[in-house]
């Protein structure tokens, strides 16, 4: 068979050029892909904010573009946890709210004319396309260029991601998954490199990423649980050292900038495994210096002298460590990381916590809904991480490990497990075509050179392989990478030139290629692109039905077409239209953040939920009788309260549906409050079997007046699908003032107290005495509401 000339220099260069242009615009690509499939519910409905907590996020960038960044640290909110208020500036992740400023910021000094809510809606898309560009140098560094090409395209669309990032969604975590990427590669550069340079852009990214999200905390324990790994193993270098070393001197100090964290970035148990790692490489640093100094004997010497003091002083760091911890109750943890240590602790102590949607545990099928054919590809990147074994490589894997547990505890953390299992399927893939696509060259080489080869020579075969060879060094492909960043054991320790002329000069050394027959790589190269298809089309119907509507405006489809709801805008406008600026709502917590942002109406509770106390009080008032209620709605001075029901229309996630949990809130503070005493059998039950104290709670109450007008007096729930137990009745405390037009919200006003009519009629000392006696008599035997 006739041997190829060998490649030309001018041609392998003229090549890598045109590969690089080629790269840079498939990443444009990629970011157009991932801005564009996030505007569906732009182009479906409006440009509006979605769900709860951005309504928050969104008032603050309001008051930051209209007051300056001064005030915004500043800023006491008078309109919210009435009446206790909140102060903003040192109780909020800044890193959402100050980039979204500043994007507006710059786009008006372009003489874009913007405004904030439409930079706010479209914050997220824009972040995403970041977060895709960010995959791809964290794969790049890891396995290549063509694996970062391809966990990027999977990012850009994997829906997980989407339902946190479509247009709209303005929450912390828009940017803060990008932050997350993004610190990820500036460490594993670091890593590869030795750079202090990008050292110091990992500390700085972390800083970002302590401004955007209390999820930082998984940066500062993954990081150092690879650092540690990577010493166990025996792969410690001074790479390492200049990898890890500055983040935690540097990160830490940034962190401990940022008023909502402070000194928590020192004295919280979530970051205490990041110290004790770094006086460990400390000590492994020292030991390699020292080693390198004396001979053998008087290291073993040394070495003994130094695990002594080693021991004691560790004994000593543990000591103090354990009387820091002992004196907090939890042990030094926040409630939410208990959570995910312990799945049970928050069902058990807090359950304000549990009570969640998104800190449920996710079902099997969620995982198949939000990351869908990726996966059945992660095992396949797990094991191309080890072929071979790298640094960055192994960094992977433990990332995947550990989100992959993570998310297994709590649904909202399928948003880390995302980027991890579109990097390791990204792996994958890549190895996979690589495979593939060289079988096919090969043997359409074979066939079309050599087509009567002799049975049982395989000098066609190696020649054609070791030609192979020749042409993906010359290529620049992904192989001198790897070599280059794949570590070296203690016995093969050289310096990587040596090892680069090696591969150069010793080409019959390189390990044989895998090469499969024609027709299986045809056949798979089809498989893999029809499974690639249905993943695209799974990713776009997330995007554009699943993920994309508004949790504010809701829709549903019928014989008789398509129905928009838009019941809550209808009632915070009407609050804000009806009421008194300094009226007071009280409400359950889930609808807080919206009442202040839509209607500008001061509240009890809302989203932030940092005062259990407060928010078991509104529980507890929800859960109580008429009388007691609207006593406890009065010492909190509120004029009205809003319930959302949708027996009507088939909304399920109403207040009747959340009851218990007020219930489980209330009675975590108020004893008198039992959960049993609203269950039949241990049945939660709204009809004719419902328990007392439960038709005459105030929520039953609330959520059910007058609802036998709107189906001839049945009263059928079409959420329980039951008749309610209690159907004509009326209120003596509440005064309904507004019901929307799908009944989802309901709005009532507290009625004024009756005056008191003195002395018209004369009566006698005895009808006088009596009266005044009972009337004791009924205050002490009248239950305290607040016990």
């Amino acid at each position: 068979m006739a041997i190829p000339e060998s490649p030309n220099p001018m041609k392998s260069s003229l090549r890598n050029a045109s590969g690089g242009v080629l790269c840079y615009f498939i990443l444009l690509l990629i970011g157009v892909l991932a801005f564009s499939i996030r505007i569906f519910s732009v182009i479906k409905y409006e440009s509006v904010i979605h769900e709860f907590d951005p309504y928050f996020n969104y008032r603050v960038t309001q008051f930051l573009v209209k007051n300056g960044i001064y005030d915004f640290w500043n800023w006491f909110d008078d309109r919210t946890w009435y009446p206790l208020g909140r102060v903003i500036g040192g109780t909020v992740y800044p890193g959402l709210t100050l980039t979204a400023g500043s994007l507006w910021w710059f786009l008006n000094s372009l003489n874009i004319p913007l405004s904030v809510e439409t930079v706010c809606v479209f914050t997220a898309p824009i972040f995403s396309a970041n977060a895709a560009w960010a995959t791809y140098l964290l794969t790049k560094e890891v396995k290549g260029t063509g694996a970062g090409l391809t966990a990027a395209v999977f990012l850009s669309m994997v829906p997980s991601y989407i339902s946190r990032s479509v247009a709209g969604s303005y929450d912390n975590e828009a940017v803060a998954i990008f932050a997350l990427i993004f610190t990820f590669y500036l460490y594993i550069k670091t890593l590869n490199t030795g750079s202090l340079f990008y050292a110091t852009l990992n500390a700085l990214s972390y800083f970002y990423m302590v401004c955007s999200w209390g999820g930082y905390t998984f940066i500062i324990n993954l990081i150092p649980m690879h650092a540690l790994l990577c010493i166990v193993t025996g792969r410690y270098s001074s790479r390492l050292y200049i990898a890890y070393a500055p983040l935690i001197v540097l990160g830490t100090l940034l962190a401990a900038l940022v008023p909502v964290v402070g000194f928590n970035a020192m004295m919280t148990s979530e970051h205490f495994a990041s110290f004790l790692v770094f006086i460990i490489i400390h000590v492994v640093a020292f030991v390699y210096y020292v080693k390198g100094m004396l001979s053998l004997r008087m290291f073993k010497v040394a070495v003994t002298v130094l695990v002594t003091i080693g021991m004691v002083v560790c004994v000593a760091a543990v000591a103090v460590l354990i009387a820091v911890v002992a004196a907090s109750p939890t042990k030094g943890w926040s409630g939410r990381s208990l959570s995910l240590l312990d799945p049970t602790y928050a069902s058990k102590y807090i359950p304000i916590i549990a009570s969640v949607s998104e800190h449920q545990p996710p079902t099997w099928p969620s995982y198949f809904m939000d990351i869908n054919v990726l996966a059945f590809l992660v095992p396949a990147g797990i094991v191309a991480c080890f072929l071979p074994i790298s640094d960055a490589s192994s960094f992977a894997v433990l990332y995947i490990v550990t989100s992959v547990y993570f998310s297994g505890v709590m649904v909202r953390l399928m948003l880390v497990l995302a980027p991890a299992a579109c990097i390791l399927s990204g792996i994958a893939l890549s190895e996979c075509f690589d495979v593939l696509t060289r079988s096919i060259k090969f043997n359409l080489y074979n066939l079309f050179e050599n087509p009567s080869p002799i049975v049982g020579d395989s000098s066609s075969d190696d020649s054609a392989v070791s030609e192979k060879v020749k042409y993906d060094r010359h290529s620049g492909s992904d192989t001198h990478e790897e070599v280059l960043k794949s570590r070296t054991s203690k016995k093969y320790k050289k310096k990587e030139k040596d090892v680069v002329e090696k591969i150069v000069r010793k080409p019959k050394n390189e390990k044989r290629l895998l090469v499969l027959p024609l027709e299986a790589s045809i056949f798979t190269t089809v498989l893999i692109i029809i499974l690639g298809s249905f993943y695209v089309i799974h990713c776009v119907w997330a995007a554009a039905e699943a993920y994309s509507a508004p949790s504010i405006v809701l829709t549903s489809h019928s014989h008789d077409g398509l129905h928009v709801f838009d019941d809550f805008r209808e009632a915070y406008s009407w609050l804000s239209h009806n009421t008194e600026v300094n009226d007071k709502v009280a409400s359950w917590w889930d609808y807080g953040y919206q009442t202040t942002a839509m209607a500008n109406r001061t509240v009890i509770v809302d989203n932030n939920t940092w005062n259990n106390t407060h928010i078991a009080t509104v529980g507890t008032a929800m859960s109580s009788p008429e009388k007691p209620a609207w006593e406890i709605f009065q010492s909190l001075d509120v004029k009205y309260v809003l319930v959302v029901f949708g027996g009507l229309v088939g909304y399920s996630s109403d207040d009747i549906n959340k009851f218990l949990w007020m219930v489980r809130i209330g009675g975590g503070v108020f004893p008198h409050i039992k959960e049993p005493d609203y269950l039949r059998d241990g049945q939660y039950r709204i009809d004719s079997h419902a328990t007392p104290t439960m038709l005459n709670s105030l929520m039953y109450k609330l959520s059910y007046y007058r609802f036998v007008e709107t189906d001839g007096g049945k009263g059928f729930d079409k959420v329980r699908r039951t008749e309610i137990g209690k159907k004509n009745f009326k209120l003596t405390h509440f005064k309904e003032v507004f019901t929307t037009h799908h009944w989802m919200v309901r709005i009532y006003m507290l009625k004024p107290p009756k005056n008191r009519i003195r002395g018209k009629l004369k009566k006698s000392k005895f009808s006088l005495k009596k009266r005044s006696t009972s009337i004791k008599d009924s205050q002490i035997s009248r239950p305290n509401p607040w016990h």
